[in-house]
């Protein structure tokens, strides 16, 4: 698996980005724009940042028939990790940020058995949350008729409709995503067809780390709605902490517009706060 890899003196953590569909990891480095890019944003405040293609996208898009199962992908992202960042210096650990379908890689990640993260790419190093954005659990009501399922292919003009909402907030050369979109893998329609009735509450309900969910006052494709924000939170009954947050000025795709500087910071912040919170609990540990 390919990715972007920006790597930060000695790094207060490393974060790992999960792109969404349709796109790549460019989708965390705007072209064109250095100051709204995630990859420049992160090294600079402290953080290591590397942006994974996902299965099926970029140098494993030949093999995108390997990855119709779930345990497969999660096999193969770990494994990813843990070869991009090698001998690298992890810092206090490892933090996933997903974006839309990225959420799904995401969350799977974060389920997984604690020692095998620590036997392999954390190296003995802890989870240490998890970001969410351009996802939910119910779409917005702009939505219905347009996006498509396992038996029916969506409407593409109101689907870009939906994405690229407001585009004054973004570049405008960036409006429809031209130059960061990559061929979505088929085995996506499976995963969308489920995702938020399904396999969004299932997920949730295992994750133990803590978990930042953004939702953007322009988003089309998802309801980020007050009552609708509370729902997702209530869904996270094992982590010990759920911050929604809802970007201002921001569409579906946070990372592209010109709020994206503003968007990065508040959840790099909540990154530095999880490490914050892991040494006070391991100082506490020590005094008991």
């Amino acid at each position: 698996m390919s990715g972007l890899l920006a790597v930060a003196e000695q790094p207060r953590a490393v974060v790992v980005a999960l792109h969404g569909g349709a796109t790549d990891s460019a989708y965390f480095d705007c072209p064109g724009h250095p100051e709204l890019s995630l990859l420049r944003t992160g090294p600079a405040r402290g953080f290591t940042v590397l942006a994974l293609d996902r299965p099926g996208y970029g140098a494993s898009r030949p093999h995108v028939d390997e990855f119709t199962r779930p345990e497969r992908r999660v096999d193969a992202a770990l494994a990813a990790i843990d070869a991009h960042l090698d001998s690298l210096d992890l810092g206090a650990g490892i933090f996933l940020w997903g974006h839309s379908l990225g959420c799904e890689l995401t969350m799977r990640l974060a389920v997984e058995p604690r020692e095998r993260w620590r036997r392999g790419a954390c190296r003995d190093r802890d989870l240490l949350g998890i970001a969410l954005a351009g996802t939910g659990r119910e779409h917005h009501a702009d939505a219905c008729g347009i996006l498509g399922t396992e038996a029916q292919y969506a409407d593409p003009k109101g689907v870009y409709g939906l994405l690229w909402a407001h585009p004054e907030i973004y570049p405008p050369e960036l409006v429809g995503g031209a130059p960061i979109a990559s061929r979505t893998p088929s085995y996506e329609a499976t995963v969308t067809a489920s995702w938020p009735h399904t396999e969004f509450p299932q997920l949730a309900a295992r994750v133990e780390v803590p978990v930042h969910f953004t939702a953007a006052e322009h988003e089309r494709v998802w309801r980020g709605d007050p009552e609708a924000l509370d729902d997702i939170a209530a869904i996270f009954t094992a982590a010990p902490r759920v911050e929604l947050h809802t970007q201002p000025d921001a569409g579906h795709n946070l990372a592209l517009g010109y709020a994206a500087a503003s968007y990065h910071a508040t959840v790099l912040s909540f990154v530095q706060e999880c490490i914050d919170n892991r040494s006070a609990d391991r100082i506490s540990d020590t005094t008991k």
